[in-house]
């Protein structure tokens, strides 16, 4: 790809109908190479990459492509319909087309029943269609949600061979190091780019942050001094001026003595009015820097208290046999087989992660031992990797139900995790990562016994996987995890339950061998 290629976004501004601007006076030059797109839910992360890619048109501004004929193409995060560029991909049997669906393990013949395919299996012909027609630009949003191992290590080589301008939102960490070589950081309406992958970039930002909080500490020092200073020049306001009404009303003073008094307390009484006008401008501007930057922190540091189980183990599974069941409702004979000789056993203070192979049984394996749990559903923190529909809406009005102190507690933990509780609480739909952060944020106030989490970070962002990250790090219970984020589940595990061939085997998570 020629380095002359280009796309520069130039005093871009977006703001949807009756709403206020998303980005304004938005500049950027993109060229050849990966860049890493991070930031909270609701920054603009896809609506940059839409304005981008001509999807959305700028409220004013330009985006200009260098050449003019430059081609742009854009995967969405969801892969529903079969698209005519995925059908014409799987018949192309042009040798770029053939290598392609080979790296990426695609089979032709598997578009026939594309309505059974897997999300990961459906993303990989996504990405693999759009890199088939070699775009001067590819933007992905979240390209490797629902991809197992060995589809994400394919997806990743592929997308290394390619030679343009790349784009990629992503809260997965590994590939933003893997990949990328600049990072573009959207929040509050600015796009702050800095020449480094993500885990650069984020300590670089972490120090800035920490500069910023000395310097608010400082500014909170002044506003205390200020204060203190005004306190004590009120103090000798009242005191002097008491002096000078004593002066003034001494009628012995006959002579010149008196004139004089009068001119000094005078001109004391003015002076002493500009310090302490002085003094108060200081004190106020102070103050209202402080109050500024002390405003309620959305996405501060989650803290979260716990009570451990009171017997051990937690959960004991012994099966010939695990069955698939269609509902949470099926009997256990339903469904076919998935799994024999399953003898498992969760105690207190087990960190498990599952892992395996897309479709080879985690979610079933999950949902066994759940049913097999003595835990009782009050003590017990489950988050499934596809939420059902209405979930939001009935967890917000759960809370809305709870005492106001409870309600304060999992507001609190919302905010943590980088949502504003008053807008959520007022919310008629919440979106998708709003309602998986309600709904951890419930659980965790409700300080369970064991937490299982089937690939807890789908539609959070970044700020809010480190931080739940660091929650469940200090988190004394149980812990089951299915994450295809490697850098999650290693923080947090160090079993490893391997699901594969039907069988579960047991080892060390990837971060705890030797």
């Amino acid at each position: 790809m020629s380095p002359s290629f280009a796309l520069h976004v130039t005093d871009v501004a977006f703001a949807r109908p009756a709403s206020p601007p998303l980005f304004e006076a938005l500049d950027l030059h993109l060229t050849p190479g990966w860049t890493g797109v991070v930031g909270p839910n609701g920054a603009g992360k896809t609506t940059l990459l839409e304005l981008i890619a001509g999807r959305l048109a700028p409220t004013t501004g330009r985006i200009r492509r260098v050449p003019a004929g430059l081609t742009v193409a854009l995967c969405p995060q969801r892969v529903d319909a079969c698209t005519d560029a995925i059908r014409q991909f799987s018949w192309d049997w042009a040798r770029r087309a053939v290598l392609l669906r080979a790296d990426l393990e695609l089979d032709p013949e598997a578009i026939e029943r594309w309505p059974t395919l897997s999300p990961g299996e459906r993303k990989r012909w996504q990405v693999g269609a759009a890199l088939a027609d070699r775009p001067g630009a590819l933007l992905l949003d979240e390209p490797t949600n629902h991809l197992d191992a060995d589809g994400r290590a394919r997806l990743v080589e592929a997308l290394r061979r390619f030679d343009g301008i790349g784009l990629l939102v992503a809260h997965d960490r590994a590939l933003l190091d893997e990949l990328t070589e600049a990072t573009l950081w959207v929040e509050g309406g600015r796009v702050e780019r800095i020449r480094a992958p993500y885990s650069v970039a984020a300590a670089e930002r972490a120090a800035a942050r920490a500069g910023r909080v000395a310097a608010l500490e400082a500014r909170q020092a002044d506003a205390r001094a200020a204060k203190a200073r005004l306190a004590d020049a009120r103090r000798r306001a009242e005191t002097d001026s008491a002096r000078r009404k004593r002066q003034v009303r001494d009628r012995r003073d006959r002579d010149a003595r008196g004139a004089a008094a009068k001119d000094r307390a005078a001109h004391g009484a003015a002076k002493g009015a500009r310090q302490m006008s002085t003094l108060r401008a200081t004190a106020e501007a102070a103050d209202r820097a402080a109050v500024h930057d002390l405003r309620a922190g959305v996405g501060r540091g989650l803290f979260v208290d716990h009570d451990p189980a009171p017997f051990d183990p937690l959960a004991v599974l012994d099966a010939a046999e695990v069955r698939a069941r269609g509902s949470e409702g099926a009997e256990a004979g339903e469904g076919p087989v998935i799994l024999r000789g399953v003898r498992l056993a969760v105690r207190r203070g087990d960190r498990i992660r599952i892992t395996g192979a897309n479709g080879a049984g985690k979610t079933t394996l999950l949902s066994a031992l759940r049913r097999a749990a003595r835990v009782p559903e009050a003590r017990a923190l489950f988050v499934p990797q596809h939420l059902p529909a209405g979930a939001g809406i009935e967890a917000l009005d759960a809370v809305r139900a709870l005492p106001p102190d409870e309600r304060g507690r999992v507001m609190q933990l919302v905010a943590a995790l980088g949502v504003e509780p008053d807008r959520l609480l007022a919310s008629a739909r919440p979106s998708p990562g709003e309602v998986r952060k309600l709904v951890l944020a419930r659980g965790l106030a409700r300080r369970p016994w064991w937490v299982v989490l089937d690939e807890p970070g789908n539609h959070l962002d970044l700020p809010s996987i480190e931080r739940l990250q660091a929650a469940l790090a200090e988190f004394p219970g149980a812990m089951l995890l299915v994450s295809h984020d490697a850098v999650f589940a290693e923080a947090l595990t160090d079993i490893e339950w391997r699901v594969a061939g039907g069988r579960v085997t047991i080892g060390r998570a990837a971060a705890h061998r030797t």
